[in-house]
């Protein structure tokens, strides 16, 4: 495991300073790791490829829109904020990886902040998803999506997704957390694939039934879809009445920060309850 730095008389001196500084270290760790198991980084950067190829060209060979447009083009913002939320999973994972090899009980031995361990998680995963997104971007590129808004949408658009991701964080954060062991990660990872499908990523509610569309339109990954979607100029927005529909951008902004609200204490909560 990495080293980590105690605290010492030259530390920062208010807590919150000692949070920061601590969650920084941590973070580097993390990252560290990246660097040290380069194979896991490309497999995280692989897959959202293999998703373009499969859904853009096979599965969008089938698939028209009701108002025209290219269907890459309308794919690739869904294909963003579906690599976000799988990337949940790894979060997951690598908490219940961290407990289940004495990692997590290793940190609670050392003089750090108890929040720096959480938070290093966090901000580490926030990181690695950077990574993710350019890659993605990239790929969009390649086979012909462009973000045809402003650069301040394209940039709000770009910040919306992260968002997600570090509220998602926190989420895998408090699972991982609560499961402990990896083997039971997939009991709560098996949620997320039907959420991305119960969503516009792939196609508009107005395709679906009547009430699977509605679920579809309050999906919180939907509102992020729609968001980007607008941000980024790309076909698909609707002249949908419905209120989830015209107010995508809000909403985009409000799950994930209701998440955090909700998940982030849960999370501190479970990790001071393990080192009690």
């Amino acid at each position: 495991m990495t080293s980590l730095a105690p605290h010492t008389a030259t530390a920062p001196g208010s807590p919150s300073r000692w949070a920061l500084h601590d969650s920084l270290i941590v973070t580097r760790r993390y990252l560290t790791h990246f660097r040290q198991q380069p194979s896991r980084l490309v497999g995280n950067l692989l897959f959202p490829i293999v998703m373009v190829i499969m859904f853009g060209y096979v599965f969008g060979s089938a698939i028209t829109l009701p108002d025209g447009g290219n269907y890459r083009e309308f794919l690739m913002p869904g294909l963003f904020v579906m690599t976000m939320a799988l990337g949940m999973a790894q979060t997951v994972i690598s908490v219940t990886t961290d407990t289940a090899k004495g990692i997590t009980d290793r940190f609670r031995t050392i003089p750090m902040s108890g929040a720096a361990v959480v938070t290093g998680r966090s901000l580490a995963d926030l990181a690695a998803s950077v990574l993710e997104l350019i890659a993605l971007l990239a790929c969009g590129l390649l086979v012909g999506w462009r973000a045809n808004g402003t650069v301040g949408q394209t940039l709000a658009a770009i910040g919306l997704l992260l968002l997600l991701r570090y509220a998602l964080a926190w989420v895998g954060i408090y699972l991982g957390l609560a499961l402990q062991s990896p083997d039971l990660a997939s009991v709560a990872l098996a949620p997320i694939y039907p959420l991305t499908m119960i969503s516009n990523v792939f196609v508009l509610p107005a395709q679906m039934p009547a009430w699977l569309g509605v679920i579809a339109e309050w999906n919180p990954l939907s509102a992020t879809v729609t968001a980007t979607r607008e941000l980024f100029g790309n076909p698909g927005i609707t002249t949908s009445t419905s209120w989830a529909a015209e107010n995508a951008t809000l909403l985009a902004i409000a799950w994930p920060f209701i998440l955090i609200a909700v998940f982030l204490p849960l999370a501190a909560r479970r990790y001071r309850y393990l080192a009690a």
